[in-house]
């Protein structure tokens, strides 16, 4: 048989009655142009009426893994080096994704014929890469950034939108996906992506935890892909993409220096007494301290406390108020950080230095003042002698640990952070310094 008259009978070829046309579906390898690594492209060919058209899949076949006949990958057997299993696997992959092609263009095809419809190449193309909003994952994802950005939420949208421009970059048909093109097989590829262009762990897991987030929303309104959907257990695992940053906290001697010597620079002493009412308040973070207002402070029956929510968690469900007794050395920075700069409406520090600003203009605001303040806490380690690189993270740290040295149980070191549970805590504890296992091996 000629390698026309095999590819003929393995095509989904349809015939009709007398006065219609038929038409095939097929999945050929272009032989003209190849990519960088030797591979051409697989397109789906529909033709009807003698005239066919080519629709580009996002699929690339090396021709000596290429079953011209049978329009699919060439899966080998007993294979034991490491990259070539990997590559063989990917290769399984994408048959799965041809069947899924095929499935596909066969429904549509069959539901023209049910509804007697003369359809032509541009509707099958439409229908194929279905051309209607409904069910386009980056038009949902358009629409959710805009969402977010409209309620206030603009830290998220923010990120949501780096994440979006992102897949862009690696997908130019990206505004053609639909849910169900998200699959395992398109985060994986996406991620060596990534890798490529020099992107630590944590900052894919940046990219992945959004993409995961607009996934699961897609997925409770009902227009996600359950079938495709890639962060299943088994699936693509976001969590092994973390690496171990290093935690530092002050040393005993440096956080003392810290509380007891003023600096003679302005800006630096500003920056010592935010790190101090950080420190003396549990580590608040320096967004929790720019949004704190008058209003946060309640007279409780033991005294003034701060009374606030985490911006990081508090729209979730389980989030908790943290309640901070002001404590003199509270309230004496309090009164400092005031009369060194006066505030503006009713925020209780000096951070926001402009009334009237909402939304994205706010946003960008404190934004611009973190990167002064961490730029002040550089120069104040400088000017008092600490052989320490000073960022907003290490008042918390401190924190942490200064509890944990004291032994206060971890429990209530959790409700001080305003974890969630225990075993971020715990997590978060452990992933400090060597310090117990240097004592421990001690005794080797």
């Amino acid at each position: 048989m000629t390698r026309n008259a095999m590819s003929v009978a393995q095509s989904s070829f349809i015939n009709t009655n007398a006065d219609r046309m038929a038409h095939s579906i097929r999945f050929p390898r272009r032989h003209d142009k190849a990519d960088r690594n030797g591979r051409y492209a697989v397109r789906l060919c529909i033709t009807k009426n003698k005239r066919r058209k080519y629709i580009a899949l996002d699929l690339y076949a090396d021709p000596a893994y290429w079953d011209e006949a049978g329009e699919q990958f060439i899966i080998l057997r007993n294979l034991k080096g490491a990259e070539q299993k990997a590559e063989n696997k990917q290769r399984e992959a994408d048959n799965a994704l041809l069947a899924k092609y095929k499935v596909r263009a066969r429904e549509i095809v069959e539901r023209f014929d049910m509804e007697s419809i003369d359809w032509t190449l541009n509707q099958f193309e439409g229908a194929f890469l279905n051309t209607s909003k409904q069910g386009k994952f980056n038009a949902y994802f358009t629409d959710r950034i805009a969402e977010l950005h409209a309620t206030g939420h603009i830290g998220n949208s923010q990120t949501y939108k780096q994440t979006q421009d992102m897949l862009r970059s690696y997908d130019r048909k990206l505004d053609q996906r639909l849910f169900s093109d998200i699959d395992l097989r398109y985060v994986r590829n996406f991620d060596t992506f990534l890798q490529k262009r020099g992107c630590k762990g944590n900052t894919r897991k940046y990219y992945f935890k959004a993409l995961r987030a607009i996934l699961n929303q897609a997925k409770r309104e009902g227009v996600g892909s359950e079938a495709a959907y890639p962060f299943v257990k088994g699936g693509f695992e976001i969590a092994k993409l973390e690496e171990a940053t290093e935690k530092r906290y002050l040393p005993p001697q440096d956080l003392q220096k810290l509380k007891d010597t003023p600096a003679q620079n302005p800006q630096n002493e500003y920056a010592r007494q935010l790190f101090l009412f950080s420190y003396y308040c549990y580590g608040m973070s320096f967004v929790d301290m720019a949004y704190l207002t008058t209003d946060h402070i309640q007279r409780l029956a033991d005294g003034n406390y701060i009374v606030y929510k985490r911006n990081k968690i508090k729209h979730q469900k389980n989030a908790t108020a943290i309640r901070i007794h002001i404590t003199p050395e509270i309230q004496g920075l309090i009164e400092r950080l005031k009369s060194a700069s006066p505030t503006v409406e009713n925020y209780l520090l000096p951070i926001i230095t402009c009334s009237g600003y909402t939304g994205e203009k706010l946003y960008n605001h404190i934004r611009s003042r973190y990167a002064k303040y961490q730029k002040y806490l550089k120069s104040l380690a400088e000017e008092l002698g600490i052989d320490y690189h000073l960022t907003s993270y290490v008042s918390r740290h401190t924190m942490a640990m200064t509890l944990q040295y004291n032994k206060i149980p971890r429990e209530i070191i959790s409700q001080m952070l305003g974890h969630a549970d225990l075993e971020t805590t715990n997590t978060y504890l452990d992933s400090f310094d060597n310090k117990v296992i240097n004592e421990a091996a001690k005794v080797l």
